[in-house]
């Protein structure tokens, strides 16, 4: 654009180069984010047909009957890393901050010894004295003064001085103290990034440009002004004060002497313009308006993507009978499911999330249902599919009638360090490979069997996934064993403690029966955050 601009008055080019410093506080995620929360689509309405149901009952000593897999944890050595970039950028800015907050308590010094000039300048503007050693500038942002260095009227022409006084009004009526302020906090933010260097370059440079056009009179008298407070003051240009040396100024005495005055816009570009500005905000918004409510979540894009037209060819949702008459059992939600058809009974909004992404509960979080509602669903479909078919069947239907909106996010959140504990293990024999049958994936969960937990064909990984889920525990819980192989691993009595929460632990039963030990830490996990959900219409 500045290009394109080349010919026209600095002061267009310098307010579309604070444009793109601005920009940098406006991030376009931010703008896709409020085009998503705006839906033009309805949903449609599906009426209810009869469908079948193949029991899968829950079981009672777990959180959830949901099937699992070990654990998508993100290491802990790309997390940490994350936290010293963190550091390195918040070093960073507290330097950057340290460094202007201490040139700008200098000059609020320097304006606090300035003295009062004693005759009145033919400006509207408060003017003082200031130190032999410094440039003319304009101090203050809201109650700008223009401090002139001592013994500058005897030094100067009338003329010159004249010039030099035009040069700083110009600064005080563009506010170029208010906008440099501004650029400032650019780049105390992304002090790591060039292109904000390059930007405040760019900045002063028109900014002095602009001002000199504005200056009028003979061009020689105001060059020579420029050259005489550059030869008998200490040019010290600084970015929150507007004075008269900043910029090229070789460039500046040419353009001066030229007197080349920039062409006003013309209204192809003033439209060039007005267009550009309403792209740079438009865009981004009309992207997310375009993809709809849930426009900013990773994971339900993906869904969407993989979907396709994997849809339900009916589908039920109601409010739950059993969440309506509430007292004892209001809260329990059962999960049925066959090649044709999918019911899901008393659920809430995690339930649902955790069932159609396959993650456990703890990977999901956000508000729930409006006013804790919730809903029997009943679908089918129009012929057999498998079960990952019909998660990805349930994502749309969340997405179409629930309008539910998610993104991933990692987190760091407390879990448990599955350790061995000191003594060494006490697990039983590895399995050998030809004890393992042709299909020697473990079960989704364990078998209780007189009291007790069995465990079938577990790895490490596996087991502390199973661990994860019992009641007592429910927190993840990660392998760091470093153990290979896989056991029939049986925890004794490990029910019962479950049901008697005042007897031995489950953590005493782990490092007593396998020396095993769960350790309290904290890892990052990827999280399924809900944004936002809504009340669907029934049907």
């Amino acid at each position: 654009l500045t290009l394109t601009l080349r010919k026209n008055r600095a002061a267009v080019r310098y307010w579309v180069w604070l444009a793109a410093s601005v920009k940098f506080l406006i991030p376009f995620s931010l703008l896709i984010r409020i085009g998503s929360q705006f839906e033009w689509r309805s949903a449609p309405s599906i009426a209810l047909t009869r469908f079948a149901i193949v029991m899968n009952e829950a079981h009672q000593p777990f959180v959830a009957s949901t099937s699992i897999s070990a654990l998508s944890i993100g290491t802990r050595s790309s997390y940490y890393l994350q936290d010293i970039l963190m550091a390195v950028w918040f070093c960073g800015a507290v330097l950057g901050l340290a460094y202007w907050v201490r040139l700008l308590l200098q000059l609020r010094a320097i304006r606090r010894r300035a003295i009062p000039l004693n005759f009145d300048l033919p400006i509207p503007v408060l003017s003082a004295s200031g130190p032999l050693r410094m440039e003319p500038g304009v101090f203050g942002i809201f109650r700008p003064v223009i401090i002139l260095p001592g013994g500058i009227i005897e030094r100067l022409a009338p003329a010159q001085l004249d010039a030099v006084l035009a040069h700083e009004l110009c600064h005080v009526r563009r506010r170029d103290n208010l906008t440099a302020t501004i650029h400032m906090v650019v780049e105390v933010i992304f002090w790591f990034h060039p292109l904000v260097w390059w930007l405040c370059a760019r900045l002063v440079e028109e900014r002095e440009r602009a001002c000199d056009e504005e200056v009028t009179g003979d061009p020689q008298v105001f060059a020579e002004a420029i050259l005489h407070v550059c030869r008998l003051y200490t040019a010290t240009p600084v970015t929150c004060v507007s004075g008269v040396t900043g910029a090229s100024l070789t460039r500046r005495v040419e353009a001066i002497m030229a007197n080349r005055r920039g062409e006003c816009l013309t209204r192809v570009r003033k439209f060039l313009l007005s267009g550009a500005g309403f792209a740079a905000l438009a865009g981004p918004i009309a992207i997310g308006l375009t993809a709809g409510p849930g426009a900013t979540s990773l994971a339900l894009a993906q869904a969407q993507t993989e979907s396709g037209a994997a849809t339900f060819e009916a589908a039920s949702v109601k409010p739950a009978a059993l969440w309506k008459a509430g007292g004892e059992g209001s809260k329990r939600s059962k999960i049925e499911y066959a090649s044709k058809s999918l019911s899901m009974w008393n659920v809430d909004l995690s339930d649902c999330v955790q069932w159609a992404w396959d993650v456990p509960f703890f990977r999901v979080s956000g508000p729930d249902f409006p006013d804790g509602e919730r809903y029997d669903i009943v679908a089918r479909t129009e012929g057999p599919v498998p079960v990952s078919q019909l998660r990805l069947m349930l994502r749309s239907l969340l997405n179409t009638r629930f309008h539910l909106a998610l993104r991933q996010e990692k987190k760091m959140i407390p879990v448990y360090d599955l350790v061995v504990a000191k003594g060494g293990s006490k697990l039983p024999p590895r399995k050998a490979e030809s004890e393992l049958p042709a299909d020697h994936a473990a079960e989704s969960l364990p078998r209780v069997q007189d009291g007790g937990f069995v465990f079938h064909n577990a790895s490490m990984a596996g087991f502390a996934a199973k661990l994860s889920m019992l009641r007592g525990i429910e927190t993840p819980v990660i392998d760091q064993t470093h153990i290979d192989g896989v056991y029939d691993i049986t925890l004794k009595s490990a029910a019962n403690a479950i049901l008697r929460p005042d007897g031995v632990s489950l953590f005493t039963l782990v490092q007593e029966q396998l020396g095993l030990r769960l350790v309290s830490a904290k890892a990052p996990m990827e999280m399924f955050v809900i944004e936002r959900v809504s009340r669907p219409s029934e049907n």
